[in-house]
C-alpha cells in the first residue's frame, strides 16, 4: 500500500511528506520553487526527495508562485507573506487523516538526500515521535513530527519560525538523527548560493528520486 513503510522491527507506519515552497525568494530575486537546477525545479526536486525517502502522500505548500509538481497535493497558502509558519500550518492541516506522522522539508535545500528522510522514518518506526536531521551534530532539516503534536506545532508556528518554536520548547521529545553523511542542508538564499549548490547538484551521479 502506497505510503506504508516497514521498519526494522516489522511495524508498518504511514508517514506523509510536506514540502514548504511558498516563499518569494527576495534575496534570490525570484520564487525559489520555480528555480531550476540541472533541469529540475526545486519544487520537483523536493517532492522527489520525500518520495524517494518513503514519504507519501506529499503535500506541496505554494504561495508566491504556482508550482505544480506532478503527483503531489498542491495547497496554496494565501498568507504566505506572513512567513513560513503559516505554510507549515497549511501543510499539516491538509494532510489526510490516515497520516500518522509527517516529514517536513524545505524546497530550497536540494542537497538533502533521500537517506535522511529514510532515517527519520526509521526512527519513527522505532518509537521516536519527533526526529530531526542533524549535520555534524547540528539540528537542521528535514524534520519528522508525529500527528499528536501537530496542534502544538501549528499553534507555535508564527512568522518565520516554522517548527523551530515547538522543537525548542519540547527538547525532551526530539531525537537527533545524524545525516551529515547523506547530504547537506545548505539553503539556496542568494544567487551565489544557487551557483554553489548547482555545481554540487550537477556533481552528483543521480538526482534524488
Amino acid at each position: 500500500m502506497a505510503g506504508f513503510r516497514v521498519g526494522l522491527a516489522g511495524v508498518r507506519t504511514r508517514v506523509a511528506g510536506v514540502l514548504l515552497a511558498a516563499g518569494e525568494g527576495s534575496r534570490l530575486g525570484r520564487p525559489k520553487a520555480l528555480v531550476e537546477i540541472a533541469g529540475q525545479s526545486l519544487a520537483d526536486r523536493g517532492v522527489a526527495l520525500l518520495r524517494a525517502g518513503g514519504a507519501a502522500p506529499v503535500v506541496v505548500v505554494t504561495g508566491a508562485a504556482a508550482a505544480e509538481p506532478p503527483g503531489a497535493l498542491i495547497v496554496h497558502n494565501p498568507d504566505w507573506p506572513t512567513g513560513m509558519g503559516s505554510s507549515l500550518a497549511a501543510g499539516l492541516t491538509a494532510l489526510p487523516g490516515a497520516a500518522e506522522a509527517a516529514v517536513i522539508a524545505l524546497a530550497d535545500q536540494p542537497l538533502v538526500g533521500p537517506e535522511a528522510v529514510r532515517r527519520l522514518i526509521a526512527a519513527y518506526d522505532h518509537g521516536a515521535s519527533v526526529a530531526v536531521a542533524g549535520y555534524d551534530g547540528q539540528p537542521r532539516n528535514p524534520v519528522l513530527i508525529a500527528r499528536p503534536y501537530w496542534p502544538e506545532v501549528i499553534a507555535a508556528a508564527v512568522g518565520d519560525s516554522g517548527a523551530r518554536a515547538f522543537l525548542r520548547s519540547s527538547p525532551e521529545l526530539v531525537t537527533l538523527i545524524e545525516c551529515g553523511d547523506t547530504g547537506s542542508a545548505d539553503d539556496v538564499d542568494t544567487p551565489e548560493d544557487l551557483e554553489r549548490v548547482s555545481r554540487a547538484v550537477r556533481s552528483l551521479r543521480t538526482p534524488p528520486g
